[in-house]
């Protein structure tokens, strides 16, 4: 069984006396700022360029310095910023200006994993990954609640590495919900995975494969994608809730023999066998080895499949719905 860390089992206290240097101010970044410092900690932004997250930040109340200058005032360094750009960063700004002995902390785990940044030994690395995105993680924290998390510890110099990852966690109120011990591998192989299996690359393509069989079968576009797509959200919604077993009661005694039979017969041993092979491809490293190839070429992959997406019937039909679904929306 997985250790769950809660609010009891953490304090502030390991880092209450620290400079934080949170590092990027987009969804993560500014989530994150806020949070540690409504909790009462010490937060310093910084950044690359004196752009919109520039701006952003001084609303925000921040003095925002660049990456450098934060760096050489930080006890703890946290990198908020894209993973991709991280080792630059690292090696040109962080590297040469950190403290000795000071903290390296992540939001996920890539580029410690595949080895992009090597570490000082003096340094303690550990990690907190809020399973959510930053707005979630913001909104959660100001209405006292929290998005759960993961805490991983890499390197532990200091032996308290542990609790200052928990202190984090804390002050960005992952622990009012709880948070799970896990390793830097696991908690970045399990999440490409997840990336790319379900939550993006397979649930999309899923969608889009269902609106496409009934669009060739001669079903208008409309209807198609109510029934394949738009109902997607109503359905993950309520498992969410009330899980699995929750949804199936939720719907229609034929949907549930109709999702229980004919599912099995479309996600099958031979879609798991495919799932196995992408494991594999990550925990080998040759994903990692791929998307680093992919992004010093500039992307274009990502390029050309959100331009083809973007013009899909799907998108067109989405576009023409929008004004049904939007008006349907409850008022908040």
């Amino acid at each position: 069984m997985a250790k769950i860390y809660t609010d009891q089992d953490a304090s502030l206290d390991p880092i209450k006396d620290k400079k934080i240097a949170v590092l990027g101010y987009g969804n993560q970044g500014r989530a994150w700022a806020l949070n540690l410092r409504d909790s009462g900690l010490n937060v310093i932004v910084g950044l690359e360029r004196e752009g919109n997250s520039w701006k952003q930040a001084v609303q925000d109340g921040f003095q925002p310095v660049h990456t450098e200058d934060a760096v050489k005032q930080a006890d703890i360094i946290i990198f908020l910023i894209p993973d991709m750009v991280q080792r630059y960063v690292y090696r040109e700004k962080v590297q040469p200006n950190m403290k000795e002995g000071a903290d390296l902390v992540f939001a996920h785990g890539f580029n410690i994993h595949y080895k992009l940044i090597d570490p000082p030994s003096t340094s303690d690395v550990y990690m907190v990954a809020p399973k959510g995105p930053g707005a979630t993680v913001r909104d959660f924290y100001t209405k006292g609640g929290g998005v759960p998390a993961l805490v991983a510890v890499q390197q532990n110099p200091s032996g308290k590495a542990l609790e200052k990852a928990l202190a984090i966690a804390k002050g960005i109120g992952a622990t009012r919900a709880g948070v799970i011990e896990t390793t830097f591998k696991e908690e970045t192989e399990t999440d490409l995975f997840g990336e790319q299996t379900t939550l993006v690359g397979g649930v999309m393509e899923l969608m889009r494969s269902a609106f496409r069989t009934l669009v060739e079968l001669g079903y208008q576009p409309e209807v198609a994608y109510f029934e394949t797509i738009n109902e997607m959200k109503m359905i993950v919604d309520i498992i969410y809730e009330k899980g699995f077993t929750g949804m199936l009661k939720a719907v229609s005694d034929t949907a549930k023999y109709g999702g229980l039979t004919v599912g099995k017969f479309v996600i099958n041993e031979e879609v798991r066998k495919r799932m196995l092979e992408a494991a594999e491809k990550i925990r080998s490293g040759k994903f990692a080895e791929e998307w680093i190839e992919e992004y010093n070429r500039g992307s274009p992959t990502i390029k050309e499949g959100l331009e083809e997406i973007e013009n899909s019937l799907e998108e067109q039909t989405r576009r023409r719905l929008k004004e049904i679904i939007e008006r349907g929306k409850p008022k908040s």
